[in-house]
């Protein structure tokens, strides 16, 4: 893509969303990078990123629409122009199923999922006037296959994987483009203790062991993921602008991002691909068709 590019970016304080920003602006374009003030204020949290000239806002995805309304045209105002959507910011609840309830999904939900629509349906009447502009969304490995207490996550981000195809379609014709990013094990702060969370509300004595396993790997996950947050940014911000290792690329429906992405994704396909030709061979299912 040609020209200096302005993006905004959700969920900044740290991790993948604090290296987004850091790339962003060592390719030379503009980025407002925004977080959700929780002990400390939002503004506390960005300070390093305001530090080294990136511009900052507060903005938690899952404010009301009127209020996420406001503050893209605060950002817009910031700027004149936003080339590039990425909603980032997401939080992980973990808890098998029996042990969670309805509440406990929707809160999952509306982190991952409604909010980034929401913030998303804001800024596209200002990108659709333009004719241009990209909207990113994180997706997850965990879309892709099963992990015991990881069920409003993941089922969160694989409604995501449903969603944005439809999404991807419709604006199409603007001139829009959607990608969904799949990254795999990265070292972020996303899996520390206290971060993610066991809110779980009807514990169970037949799932304690289960859910003492769950907290005890993810504790030895924490810091040890095969990942490096800088390179996975560098790449996203290089298929964004289409240039480095991604020149003459177009921007993919879906991008993965680590080997164990690609590894995860590919096993993903090839047992649906099996599910396919075994049953497919055995004509179940299609007499009178």
């Amino acid at each position: 893509m040609a020209g200096k590019l302005t993006w905004l970016v959700t969920g900044c304080s740290s991790g993948l969303g604090e290296a987004l920003a850091l790339a962003i602006l060592a390719a030379g374009d503009n980025v407002i990078a925004t977080a959700r003030s929780g002990q400390d204020s939002a503004f506390e949290r960005l300070a390093p990123l305001k530090e080294v000239g990136i511009a900052i806002m507060e903005i938690n995805v899952t404010a009301p629409v009127d209020v996420l309304n406001a503050k893209v045209k605060e950002a817009w105002s910031i700027t004149g122009q936003i080339d590039v959507l990425i909603n980032n910011a997401a939080y992980i609840d973990a808890g098998v199923i029996e042990e969670i309830d309805e509440p406990f999904i929707t809160n999952a939900l509306r982190n991952n999922v409604f909010g980034p629509l929401n913030l998303t349906r804001a800024l596209l009447p200002y990108m659709r006037v333009c004719q241009s502009g990209t909207i990113l969304f994180m997706s997850s490995v965990g879309a892709y296959y099963g992990a015991p207490g990881a069920s409003a996550y993941s089922g969160s981000k694989g409604l995501l994987e449903g969603l944005v195809p439809n999404l991807a379609l419709e604006i199409q014709p603007f001139g829009l483009r959607t990608c969904l990013v799949t990254p795999g094990y990265y070292r972020t702060q996303v899996i520390r203790p206290g971060n993610i969370l066991y809110r779980a509300p009807n514990h169970l004595p037949e799932y304690a062991e289960m859910n003492k396993l769950i907290e005890a790997g993810c504790n030895a996950a924490d810091g040890n993921q095969p990942g490096d947050p800088r390179k996975a940014a560098a790449l996203i911000v290089e298929a964004v602008q289409g240039e480095g290792r991604c020149a003459n690329k177009q921007l993919p429906e879906r991008l993965p991002l680590g080997p164990d992405a690609f590894k995860a994704i590919r096993a993903n396909c090839e047992a649906k691909l099996k599910i396919c030709d075994e049953w497919e061979s055995s004509r179940v299912g299609l007499e009178g068709i």
